[in-house]
């Protein structure tokens, strides 16, 4: 009998190593095989791989999904149900400062929702959501991933979101029925007190709503302050008598006639303008707002195993590919732009030119929780 290790060459090492890490072969198996188990202490430290793998039950149940209207692939929810077993349901919310409201009242049994680049800090500051665990989701690379976006969903260094894709904020005309376009947000307000009287929409959301009235006198999209915000105000209540309606869902509108011209996100126009060219969608000269959305797991999520499951399929590439096909908004993740066909890349409602984009705003952590624009937006929706 002898204490003296075995050889093993480096390629069997390396080919064993391999089988560990994927977990096709046991812990005690690779110890053996390599001779390290009497090492084993030491080189869990310096080698991660020597770790024992974290323990991982298979989802199951159901997910209970938060999105926004229009923003997701049927048929990819319905092959994740089918690869896995997981139902999806899915709940829809018309703005940031509902999900807000409702994590803060408690008990939703959310498991995975969809907030806004500015929303998030909250969140984590509240304590509403929890760190991301990196290792559970393989398929999202930072690092393919637009640095434009990349910054609110990590805090001190901890990921608390992952982009889910990007886009802006405009407005949608039926051209067919419109015959004096607008280019502006000024224009728009106006064609909405006069010629479009009635058959305007804007959204039920007040980061949005109030602030593109604050364009319309040139003030920043951010605004918080009082005399700027009580013009704006003054503004929405001016053009509340000659809407159409204030909501969030106005493709139904758009496409029935009801409406010619909303307030609109990117994925919404480049549905509109699929089905129906004559849709068009501007970006108002004075500028407005670029936005990012990010995938987040609840504080306590309920079934946080297919949460996560369901986080790695939806953000493997050619999966997310399908989902920008569906919904049309583009894609932060560049692996998921090269599967995309060149008339969904080359389109400027996705992806607009540089200079469309210079004037445009993140959105401001502080809007969320003003206590003014809340009040403002609560004074529009009850006029």
């Amino acid at each position: 009998m002898t204490d003296k290790i075995d050889y093993i060459p480096a390629r069997k090492f390396l080919d064993e190593l391999r089988r560990y890490q994927k977990g096709s072969v046991t812990r005690r198996h690779f110890l053996g095989v390599t001779g390290l188990g009497v090492a084993t202490a030491v080189m869990s430290t310096a080698v991660p791989g020597l770790r024992p793998r974290k323990a991982v039950a298979a989802p199951s149940g159901t997910l209970n999904f938060v999105t926004w209207p229009n923003y997701f692939s049927q048929q990819n929810f319905d092959d994740f149900t089918a690869k896995t077993g997981v139902k999806i349901n899915v709940t829809i919310f018309g703005s940031n400062e509902e999900m807000l409201a409702k994590l803060q009242a408690g008990s939703t049994g959310w498991d995975v929702f969809v907030p806004t680049n500015y929303t998030i800090s909250t969140y984590k500051k509240l304590d509403l959501i929890e760190p991301i665990d990196m290792s559970l989701i393989p398929n999202y690379d930072a690092k393919a991933q637009d640095p434009r976006f990349l910054g609110p969903g990590t805090i001190d260094g901890v990921t608390y979101a992952v982009l889910k894709d990007w886009g802006t904020t405009g407005f949608i005309v039926n051209t067919k029925n419109v015959t004096q376009k607008p280019t502006t947000w000024k224009e728009f307000y106006d064609l909405t007190q006069g010629p479009l009287s009635g058959k305007v929409t804007t959204h039920d959301y007040q980061l949005t709503t109030i602030g593109n009235a604050l364009k319309y006198y040139g003030y920043s999209f951010n605004s918080l302050d009082e005399k700027e915000n009580a013009d704006a105000e003054k503004l929405l209540l001016a053009i509340k008598p000659h809407l159409f309606g204030i909501t969030s869902d106005y493709q139904p509108p758009m496409r029935n006639g009801d409406a010619d011209m909303a307030m609109c996100w990117t994925n919404d126009a480049a549905q509109l303008h699929r089905d129906m060219p004559e849709m068009e969608y501007i970006l108002g000269k004075e500028g407005g707002e670029i936005w990012a959305d990010h995938y987040a797991v609840v504080k306590g999520a309920p079934n946080r195993e297919a949460a996560y499951a369901f986080l790695d399929y939806i953000l493997t590439p050619a999966i997310n590919a399908k989902e920008i096909l569906a919904h049309g908004a583009p894609s932060t993740d560049d692996r998921v732009n090269k599967l995309l066909p060149k008339e969904l890349t080359g389109n400027p409602i996705l992806y607009p030119a540089a200079e469309a984009l210079s004037t445009l705003e993140f959105g401001a952590a502080e809007t969320l929780t003003s206590p003014l624009r809340a009040e403002i937006m609560a004074r529009f929706k009850a006029a």
